[in-house]
């Protein structure tokens, strides 16, 4: 029997070297990357329970089930049909037993999740500030990439309430939006890592990946991060071996 065809407007892409599909928009947000690096992030076991903000159509989510069986995701996302296309990611590749997305918003807590229930959140905020950024006119990518009136500080106010005491914090972002980063976690959690992706050797970092404990004092590290790409445009080797579904990036 023939696969079936992905819906009108949307394409069905592989992730992890083939282990994850996905279906997304033509046109709207589509995930590179960026979710497929912070789900390698994730400091997870078989049992823990992740909470994804801002889950999208559910490649980070996703991306972390297939790495580590057994641990139970819930995503929340602010646009149903969002919502909606992330369940039917889930059915796609079989998890819908480990993995649940739910309409929800920054500002409206969820009754069906309890502050301090997740051991570990982690989120792929929209990396631009509206005060700084061109908005895109399509609805779903300008959500992705610019904030509204939620702003960093309200994601990173989130993940620290619904993480248990000393469960992590897992946020890929803009390498100049470190300080800010920081700044917000300190005295609230510790042990933080910061990863720096490097697009090649030698030039400056775009992206971090920042992962920290809740209610840890311990001060930060500085890892030596993960270059992208040869100069020829290739993933480097280790790159690609997590792109495939490889060790974690921390």
């Amino acid at each position: 029997m023939s696969e079936p065809l992905p819906s009108p407007g949307l394409t069905e892409d592989a992730f992890l070297g083939g282990k994850v599909r996905l279906q997304q928009p033509v046109h709207g947000y589509r995930a590179a990357i960026d979710p497929v690096m912070l789900a390698a992030s994730v400091d997870a076991r078989a049992g823990d329970r992740v909470l994804e903000v801002g889950s999208g159509h559910g490649a980070a989510a996703i991306c972390l089930a297939s790495r580590v069986s057994d641990c139970r995701i819930t995503g929340i996302d602010i646009q149903p049909a969002m919502v909606r296309l992330a369940n039917d990611n889930a059915r796609l590749n079989d998890l819908s037993r480990t993995v649940e997305f739910l309409i929800g918003d920054l500002e409206r807590p969820l009754p069906k999740i309890a502050a301090g229930g997740f051991d570990h959140a982690m989120a792929n905020p929209p990396f631009l500030q509206a005060t700084h950024a061109e908005v895109s006119p399509n609805e779903e990518r300008a959500m992705a990439n610019v904030e509204s009136t939620s702003r960093l500080e309200d994601w990173i106010a989130l993940m620290l309430r619904m993480v248990r005491s000393k469960g992590t914090l897992t946020l890929i972002h803009r390498a100049d939006r470190l300080d800010e980063i920081l700044s917000i976690l300190r005295g609230q959690a510790g042990e933080a890592v910061v990863f720096p992706l490097w697009p090649k050797e030698g030039t400056a970092a775009k992206r971090v990946i920042v992962r920290a404990r809740k209610g840890i004092k311990t001060g930060l590290m500085i890892s030596p991060g993960l270059v992208l790409h040869e100069d020829d445009g290739r993933y480097t080797a280790s790159a690609d071996e997590i792109l495939r579904g490889g060790p974690n990036v921390i």
